[in-house]
């Protein structure tokens, strides 16, 4: 598999960079992950990188974004943080990937069984986690459908959760981005939620 390079970049369209993701995350689930030399990769991009995709995703230890979408060194930025929520920092870290890196999609991916998503289901209160988890709550609040066992014993509610809190992330990075929201606008770059299926390596994309 060949490093990205400025040029590969170049001709990536965002639905390109979609699908190369897609692809990817078959291969993963097939347990067929191409054949790559991570060395050749690293000597190839110490002098500059290019990578197509910057990844928002939790810091579970079983979603990792290069390995569920089969990628190499220097083709995605990945940032991770628990319960994949957004603050300035991490919009600061996007704007770099797209702006001036020149990646061409956003994905915010959640994933089933997430613990920062059980804990703001179950009000968890920890030191500065909970001002993380407070930042899950709103969509807590904004699923409707369970109406008993609102908590993480309700592993559908947690799903629910999970879903709402991506779809809200991708809410606020066009919200309070406003480069990023321009990029969109004129479809220099995509956007895209997704959750990944911690038992089947499967993600499904919100289209």
């Amino acid at each position: 598999m060949k490093t990205v390079t400025k040029e590969m970049q170049n001709s990536i369209s965002p639905s390109m960079a979609l699908d190369l993701l897609k692809e990817g995350n078959k291969r993963f689930v097939n347990n067929l992950k191409i054949n790559r030399n991570l060395l050749q990769q690293a000597n190839e991009t110490s002098d500059g990188q290019h990578p197509f995709a910057v990844i928002l995703s939790c810091i579970d230890s079983r979603t990792s974004a290069e390995l569920i979408f089969d990628q190499g060194l220097g083709d995605i930025f990945s940032v991770r943080i628990a319960g994949n929520i957004v603050n300035e920092d991490i919009l600061g870290s996007m704007e770099f990937g797209c702006k001036v890196a020149g990646a061409k999609i956003i994905v915010v991916l959640g994933h089933t069984k997430c613990g920062a998503v059980k804990g703001a289901c179950d009000n968890v209160e920890l030191g500065n986690l909970t001002s993380l988890i407070s930042k899950i709550k709103p969509a807590v609040d904004l699923e409707n459908s369970t109406t008993k066992n609102r908590d993480s014993s309700n592993s559908i509610f947690v799903e629910n959760v999970a879903e709402l809190n991506v779809a809200l992330s991708v809410k606020t990075i066009l919200l309070k981005s406003a480069i990023i929201s321009e990029m969109v606008k004129n479809n220099e770059i995509g956007i895209i939620g997704g959750l990944h299926d911690i038992s089947t390596g499967e993600v499904k994309f919100f289209e």
